[in-house]
């Protein structure tokens, strides 16, 4: 039999060995079932060994290939008994199908820690029995945490997804309550986010004695096209002054006379325009009829300026609502009067759109969110002491150490520092341009001219002094007052080096700030020690990072909400839920590492058995050849 056998060859690669063994498989299990079928291959192997060529192919016999063919084609197929409405007579515990390590738990443990006695004043005593507010706190946070911000998809999940309603323990809230509940606690929220940060604090994830700070701007759900800019109520408003001013005029020689000169500004209230509308229209009703032409062309231009007046005196009004809405602003939006127009970095036309949003300031520590803030202030100068007060409010004190970048490197933010005993990294707004290779000192500037502390003098290029002429003071939109000298040359006339000093008329007069510069100097002798560069490493995988990962990984790039205190309490869900994620993606790194060590054992073990394998085969091999 075995001489007269016709052999297959098939490659160790081939797809014909997988299906070959399979019926091998296939035969010894079912045996007993398919013996008739299978008896001649059974004989086939039994008597044919298989064979190994030179080249490592395995030779197999054509009849029994062909027979295990056919006994694979007809084996049955049994699935698994399959009855979706069958009914169990004790329900499943719905906790056994979580994993024991998932996040969820972590969020039913910490929110079950948290203290929420402040919640109960929310509520009324009698009504409807509410949902319990723990759990409505753990299906929010653990949405948020999920990159769920919409209040009708969480209603969704409430029905759908096993671990919301394990949180929910079957409760099925719809949107509208979800949303209520969120808008009931917007003030509340802040304490939940402090409690958080404290257990981080005192878990040892983050330090409160240390701060990164940044900011960045955030788009507002508001009409981007539904503006109000103060130049043009301004400007529309004195004009308003102007036609008001002529109309009384017309109205009665004697009231302009006496309120007004023709040179001074005409100052009116809504209320004496509306006043004064009414007194003409009470003296025209009382006026006789008459038949004179003149008299009713007079009395009906008298009526008209009485219309013109209560439409006068309502625009004004309108104007006023705008300046009081506007405040310290340049502009608003009028669907968000909180929001105001600003430029933002995510400009899809790259054209310098101006759009609506907030400008979200936070502190940092191990990438953790310690503390944030919202402001209509573009810039970050104007933001940092009532960020900074904020902190203080919330944890009872100032962090020792702040490290900031160069937009909060002004004097006022120097000196509050100072007084208050913080370390401070921040940097001032030409540190970057000093520290470039090339860079070399302008001998012209004034900031590098000689100073002389205690003669109070200072040294031109070319070596005239410059005595002091004066100061000079400045107030910021916060108040702060900042006081620059004022120094000024003998003579500069045949200098000949004044066309590259300055070309004013006269001699040279220079503004130095001098607490400022002292300012500077201490902020560039940190920045540049040691743990300055180790802080200034860390600075940009700090507030940023926390911005890339809420931006980009997290999908928060746009507020949801009107007003500032719904935009500040949906943050604040966002930022306790960052913390949670945050806390326990760490929490599980010790796990993570274990696993990627047994992947690699596992794959040692497997470089180790191929090895093993292919000195066998290079043996089995030489033997044969032999």
């Amino acid at each position: 039999m075995e001489a007269g056998q016709k052999w297959i060859k098939l490659q160790l690669s081939g797809k014909l060995v997988y299906l070959v063994i399979q019926s091998i498989l296939l035969y010894f299990a079912f045996c007993e079932k398919i013996k008739k079928v299978c008896q001649n291959a059974h004989l086939l192997f039994l008597c044919t060994k298989p064979r190994l060529s030179q080249a490592g192919a395995l030779l197999l016999p054509k009849d029994f290939v062909s027979l295990s063919i056919t006994f694979y084609t007809m084996t049955k197929i049994h699935f698994r008994p399959y009855n979706p409405n069958q009914t169990v007579l004790f329900p499943p515990r719905i906790d056994e199908d979580i994993a024991e390590h998932d996040p969820v738990r972590m969020v039913d443990a910490l929110v079950e820690s948290l203290n929420l006695e402040s919640f109960r004043k929310l509520y009324k005593e009698c009504g409807r029995s509410p949902y319990h507010p723990r759990m409505m706190l753990k299906v929010i946070l653990y949405a948020y945490m999920n990159n769920v911000y919409s209040c009708r998809k969480i209603e969704k999940l409430l029905h759908r997804d096993i671990h919301y309603i394990w949180l929910a323990g079957y409760e099925k809230p719809d949107f509208i309550t979800i949303n209520r509940f969120r808008n009931r606690v917007k003030e509340e929220i802040s304490d939940i986010f402090t409690q958080i940060v404290l257990l981080l604090s005192a878990k040892g994830f983050v330090s409160l004695d240390v701060e990164y700070v940044d900011g960045t701007k955030i788009e507002s759900k508001a009409n981007k096209y539904t503006f109000v800019w103060r130049k043009t109520v301004e400007r529309n408003r004195t004009r308003l002054l102007e036609k008001i001013k002529i109309l009384l005029e017309q109205v009665d020689e004697a009231i302009a006379q006496d309120k007004c000169n023709v040179d001074e500004k005409v100052e009116f209230t809504p209320t004496q325009l509306s006043e004064i509308s009414a007194e003409l229209n009470a003296a025209l009703s009382s006026l006789p009829a008459t038949t004179n032409k003149e008299e009713k062309k007079r009395r009906k231009g008298l009526q008209k300026t009485s219309k013109e007046l209560e439409r006068h005196s309502r625009k004004l009004s309108e104007y006023n609502q705008h300046l009081d809405t506007l405040g310290e602003r340049n502009s608003y939006s009028k669907t968000d009067k909180d929001a105001t127009f600003m430029r933002m970095k995510e400009d899809a036309m790259n054209n310098g759109q101006t759009k609506p949003g907030y400008n979200l300031q936070i502190g940092t520590e191990e990438q953790f969110i310690t503390d944030f803030a919202l402001f209509p202030n573009p810039t970050d100068t104007l933001t940092y002491i009532p960020f900074m007060e904020s902190f203080k409010n919330r944890y009872g004190a100032f962090p020792s150490t702040e490290i900031a970048d160069s937009g909060y490197g002004a004097e006022e933010n120097y000196r509050f520092m100072e007084e208050r005993g913080i370390e401070a990294f921040v940097k001032y707004n030409r540190f970057h341009i000093e520290q470039r290779p090339r860079y070399v000192q302008d001998p012209f500037r004034s900031e590098n001219f000689y100073y002389n502390e205690k003669e109070d003098y200072c040294v031109c290029p070319m070596g005239q002094h410059m005595n002091r002429i004066g100061q000079k003071r400045g107030k910021t939109a916060s108040g702060y007052i900042s006081v620059r000298h004022r120094y000024q040359a003998r003579n500069c006339n045949g200098c000949p080096l004044r066309s590259l000093c300055f070309k004013a008329a006269g001699n040279r007069i220079i503004e130095r700030n001098h607490r400022l510069e002292e300012y500077k100097r201490q902020a560039f002798s940190l920045l540049t020690s040691d743990e300055g560069l180790k802080q200034r490493g860390r600075r940009c995988i700090e507030p940023e990072a926390v911005f890339g990962q809420m931006k980009f990984d997290m999908a928060y790039r746009r507020f949801r909400h009107f007003g500032k205190d719904k935009v500040t309490m949906d943050f604040a869900f966002f930022a306790i839920a960052f913390n949670l994620k945050k806390m326990i993606a760490k929490m599980n790194l010790g796990g993570l590492k274990h696993n990627l060590d047994c992947f690699k054992f596992n794959f040692y073990l497997t470089e180790c058995l191929c090895d093993h394998l292919r000195v066998f085969d290079n043996q089995k091999q030489r033997k044969l050849a032999a």
